[in-house]
């Protein structure tokens, strides 16, 4: 029986691609036991990200993908937990975008990847469309899915932007998600939590 638990947290900034900057909340999501934990993504604020944490070693930094919102204080999260920050490769110019080539992540994920953190395991699922380097991550004793902005409650993430691509993501979303226990809740990037059932049936 896994230990596991996920805590969650709002934090509001800002989003820019394209020439254009958007206020946004996303999610925080932390998946651990009470001694270690992976953080999920890195938005906008590192003291409301280790706020999640508490007193937790966090184990990884594992990031969806590379737009700004989830990706600004990666390495300063990095800095202060001494956690490796994971990304796909994919995602190398979205990252570079924000943080140049000065700054890297520091372990590539790949589709089928596990993550083990508190009894519990998460499977990296690669699905591109919203970037080309987009993630899931898969937690099969938990029954949920971190989907980061490849689906939502309402459809799949936005795909009118550079590096973005419509007719992947539905691919990537029917072939990665739709395939998981419909019962499973969705935990998104940005608003409220769904489920796999809900979406498929939309």
């Amino acid at each position: 029986m896994s230990g596991a638990r996920v805590d969650h947290g709002v934090v509001a900034g800002t989003f820019s691609l394209d020439g254009e900057t958007f206020n946004v909340d996303n999610n925080i999501w932390v998946v651990g036991d009470d001694t270690e934990c992976v953080v999920i993504d890195a938005p906008h604020d590192v003291d409301a990200i280790l706020k999640v944490v508490g007193e937790r070693r966090v184990v990884a930094i594992v990031c969806t993908h590379a737009h700004d919102d989830h990706v600004r204080v990666a390495p300063e999260l990095r800095e202060r937990t001494g956690a490796p920050i994971l990304l796909h490769p994919a995602e190398r110019p979205l990252w570079e975008l924000t943080h140049g080539t000065a700054t890297a992540w520091d372990t590539d994920l790949a589709d089928g990847d596990t993550i083990e953190v508190g009894g519990t395991t998460l499977t990296v699922l690669h699905t591109p469309g919203h970037a080309p380097g987009a993630v899931c991550l898969y937690a099969s004793e938990l029954g949920q899915v971190f989907t980061g902005d490849t689906l939502f409650q309402g459809g799949p993430g936005a795909t009118g932007r550079s590096y973005s691509d419509a007719d992947l993501i539905v691919a990537s979303i029917r072939a990665k998600l739709f395939s998981l226990p419909e019962d499973t809740v969705v935990h998104t990037g940005h608003g409220d939590d769904t489920t796999i059932v809900a979406e498929r049936d939309r």
